[in-house]
């Protein structure tokens, strides 16, 4: 795994959510846009939707490779790191972090199913931290009991949930209404990753305004490639935006080749590099 503390040309693990805790929003209440007449049927023809376990699991080492330099997802649900982009602790297989209130609800969950567990006791600090980059009340001793949880499959299993629910089912259902392909889908969930789906202007909420701006979906009649080209545009504007997400080869090289190859439904062989580093699902 790189860190960008250490290896600042290789920017893996940039925080990609606005802080909205502290407006007392949640990244998972807003609505989403939603086509009157969409149907939320399967998406280009021949396709199966990124929910397909396979296509889930492809979905998670494609993140993985941008995120943490390895394709390796299962392997960090014990990554903890504050790599200083004012959102405190960054952890587990999606950057849970302190300050934007995404750590918080993972562990009242986890608490929720197992009281008692190594992290409930730090449950008051993570309410008092949340919409700031402060670690009071978490150190010293909370990396190493986020390490040591992650070691429970229970707490494994509340990443996997909490991920789900925030992050890869609204992606998933919104393309799903917008009747794109698996590639599509999983160009909504690279981007709710990392930008969230707040109300600011570079959420995937609002990349998505400014791809419907330039190209219509199939559900709005429109043409599957040029949508996700318009798509893909608005994304590297709003990565730009931030200097932590300025290196854009995770759309570049990697969603933009597929999508250039006409693999639509996300096949595999996939060939992509992300940081310059090449990968391969055979």
């Amino acid at each position: 795994m790189r860190h960008p503390s250490s290896d600042p040309a290789h920017p893996a693990r940039i925080a990609r959510r606005t802080v909205l805790v502290a407006a007392g929003a949640s990244l998972a209440a807003a609505p989403f846009l939603r086509p009157s007449h969409a149907s939320a049927t399967p998406a280009a023809a021949g396709c199966v939707d990124l929910d397909d376990p396979a296509k889930k699991e492809i979905a998670m080492k494609l993140v993985s490779s941008a995120e943490n330099s390895s394709l390796d997802w299962k392997a960090q649900y014990k990554y903890i790191e504050d790599i200083g982009d004012g959102r405190g602790y960054t952890a587990g297989i999606i950057g849970f972090c302190s300050g934007t209130g995404d750590m918080l609800d993972l562990v009242q969950l986890y608490t929720d199913r197992k009281p008692g567990n190594v992290l409930a006791k730090y449950l008051p600090a993570l309410r008092a931290v949340n919409g700031s980059d402060s670690h009071e009340g978490l150190d010293p001793n909370f990396p190493r009991d986020w390490r040591k949880a992650a070691q429970d499959t229970a707490f494994q299993q509340a990443q996997n949930d909490e991920r789900d629910r925030v992050y890869f089912n609204p992606a998933v259902q919104q393309g799903k209404a917008d009747r794109i392909g698996t590639l599509g889908q999983f160009a909504y969930y690279d981007a709710i990753v990392m930008h969230g789906n707040g109300d600011d202007p570079t959420s995937f909420r609002n990349i998505r305004k400014r791809a419907l701006n330039k190209a219509k979906p199939p559900a709005q009649g429109g043409d599957e490639v040029a949508y996700l080209n318009a798509f893909l545009d608005a994304r590297v504007w709003a990565m730009k935006q931030e200097e932590a997400h300025s290196d854009t080869s995770r759309v570049d090289t990697e969603q933009r080749v597929f999508l250039r190859n006409g693999n639509l439904c996300l096949d595999t062989p996939l060939n992509w590099k992300v940081y310059g580093d090449s990968y391969h699902i055979g």
